[in-house]
């Protein structure tokens, strides 16, 4: 199908239908995915950031994720303008954010994060002199030790900073939280075998090396409590790296996935590439579809919705993408592969996306077109 044919209203329905999950009550199916913005100086959001994250909830998106934001570390960050999720003014600009959001009808959560070794060594960062940190001090895309590894101290910060983090994600009125642990950041970097060569009980298999997401999820779960909900993002694949794999087949996948459970996830945001694309050979579940059958817990899907070509494309490439079919993904919505779905740089570029795409308008969808990203449009 042309990306300017409409779809079916009757099909269009799947993706808004109201989903009640745990404590979450969410209007329709559809996410905004975290997408770095580098729009707060001095870690700060402001009014524009508010305004940003407003008109999308003012478009019915049925639930915003913010930008991956910064838990309280010196070297948590990678690049300048990304927003911290700590210290007073920062708090106070996410609780506009979140008054924003709110006072439109949207349901918004945090993305909390540290970059671990994606931090470049003097590069332009907050504080510049704090060294990057990671299981193994090793550079995710180059595989070279760069750094020490973590001491145990240092991992025990990191855990109470998630933890104080989710703490004023409640606070705040944020209506949960999400812990990024995709793409070859810090927590992703204790999954990964390559850069996670660590002989204590933070390294070892595939199980073993889920022990510090493992401590980082029950420090978020004793802080907020049994009800306030959990997302946990993450992927195979990493910046750098894109061939990864974390799990080889869907036994591997079921271990890595149990542990996480039982610290308290509520939800899995399975990042993929392209959200049509199988993840294991003979079947075609995605990442999503294999997690919630799996865990039996509800997932979101992600990758390329709504475009005709992937982040990668655009990251390395600086190439835009057209608008596309989205009868696949209504077609695996309907055989309820997953439960939601997170929309990217589609939403970057057209804040009226969900809006044009419930009234079948898509033929006035906006294309993502290079220089869309330096924007809060």
């Amino acid at each position: 199908m042309e990306h300017n044919e409409k779809i079916r209203n009757h099909d269009l329905e799947v993706l808004f239908q109201p989903v009640r999950i745990g404590n979450l009550s969410l209007a329709n199916r559809i996410a905004m995915a975290p997408m770095t913005r580098g729009f707060s100086p001095n870690g700060v959001p402001g009014e524009d950031v508010a305004g940003y994250y407003r008109r999308r909830a003012e478009n019915e998106v049925g639930l915003l994720i913010t930008e991956g934001t910064l838990i309280n570390h010196p070297a948590a960050a990678e690049g300048l303008g990304r927003p911290n999720f700590h210290g007073e003014a920062a708090l106070s600009g996410w609780s506009q954010v979140v008054e924003s959001v709110h006072k439109a009808g949207g349901k918004i959560i945090p993305q909390l994060w540290h970059v671990g070794m994606a931090r470049q060594i003097n590069g332009d960062n907050p504080n510049p002199t704090a060294p990057p940190i990671g299981p193994s001090g090793i550079d995710v895309a180059t595989g070279v030790k760069v750094t020490e590894p973590m001491t145990k101290s240092e991992i025990e910060h990191i855990v109470k900073a998630f933890g104080q983090a989710a703490s004023d994600a409640k606070s705040l009125g944020f209506d949960g939280l999400e812990i990024h642990g995709a793409h070859g950041y810090l927590i992703d970097q204790f999954f990964w075998g390559k850069t996670n060569q660590r002989q204590d009980e933070y390294g070892g298999d595939l199980v073993a090396r889920t022990r510090f997401a493992v401590e980082i999820v029950r420090a978020c779960r004793q802080a907020v409590g049994p009800e306030f909900p959990i997302v946990f993002r993450y992927s195979q694949w990493k910046l750098g790296n894109y061939s990864a794999k974390l799990a080889e087949n869907p036994e591997q996948l079921a271990e890595f996935l149990a542990p996480l459970v039982d610290a308290g996830v509520d939800i899995f945001h399975c990042s993929t590439r392209r959200y049509w694309e199988p993840e294991f050979e003979g079947s075609p579940l995605n990442l999503a579809g294999w997690t919630k059958q799996l865990t039996g817990k509800p997932t979101i899907t992600v990758g390329s919705v709504g475009l005709d070509n992937n982040f990668i494309d655009f990251f390395m490439e600086g190439k835009g993408a057209k608008t596309t079919s989205l009868t696949p993904l209504i077609e695996r919505l309907q055989k309820k592969e997953f439960d939601l779905v997170a929309v990217g740089r589609a939403l970057l570029a057209d804040p009226a996306w969900v809006t044009k795409t419930h009234q079948n308008r898509t033929d006035e969808l906006i294309p993502f077109e290079l220089g869309a990203e330096k924007t809060l449009s």
